[in-house]
């Protein structure tokens, strides 16, 4: 019986606790809590107040150090897929066509001077699956992927959600492509006919020898 009326006082206890609570939070909110973002020294001085933001006219700021959405500054990528190898959840997808030598002033360089070897045509960010790990970032060797400030970008279709970010437009690197093919063609073709030169060379010499 005792232990049934001390669960009726601790349930009773309970109550008023938390009714105390959400009192003095209702008195409180006659007062706006301020403004200090979250890297200001003073955010956790701030008296208690409304902190309901009034979005999207107000928004939480964010760290200065924040890991949010992906971008890829396209100008600046070498191709390389590091970040591909370093990503633990498949989200980014690259195709890379190998630049030819005539091509090389057009494919241009990064802004830290390297001259591109690649052309980008599939860059794709897949930010629904991201974890924001920032790996990718690390590995980076341009420097030209980076988290953003950016931290509020749902979307009703998750096809939105899709990045895209490479520098050829499909038609472009259809035409890329095939000159690469043709290019490759050729130097195997080459390659095969110095060989089959170089052996009948070679089958030459001891019969011109007996």
């Amino acid at each position: 019986m005792s232990e049934y009326f001390k669960n009726i006082a601790t349930s009773a206890s309970t109550i008023a606790t938390g009714m105390g609570i959400t009192l003095k939070h209702f008195l409180n909110a006659f007062n706006r809590k301020g403004d200090a973002g979250i890297d200001d020294v003073d955010y956790f001085r701030q008296v208690d107040g409304l902190v309901t933001l009034q979005y999207p006219r107000e928004a939480v700021p964010t760290p200065l150090r924040g890991r949010y959405r992906l971008h890829n500054a396209i100008d600046d990528c070498i191709g390389c897929g590091q970040c591909v190898r370093a990503c633990p959840v498949n989200c980014i997808e690259i195709e890379t066509i190998k630049v030819m030598p005539e091509d090389l002033a057009a494919c241009g360089k990064t802004s830290g001077g390297q001259q591109k070897k690649f052309w980008v045509p599939v860059f794709d960010i897949d930010t629904a699956k991201c974890m924001t790990c920032g790996m990718c970032t690390n590995v980076c060797p341009t420097e030209c992927l980076v988290h953003t400030p950016v931290s509020d970008f749902s979307e009703f279709d998750r096809q939105n959600l899709l990045y895209h970010f490479g520098n050829l437009s499909r038609i472009e690197a259809d035409a890329k492509r095939r000159k690469a093919t043709e290019a490759q063609a050729k130097a195997q073709a080459e390659k095969e006919r110095k060989a089959a030169e170089a052996k009948a060379a070679q089958a030459e010499g001891p019969a011109g020898e007996q």
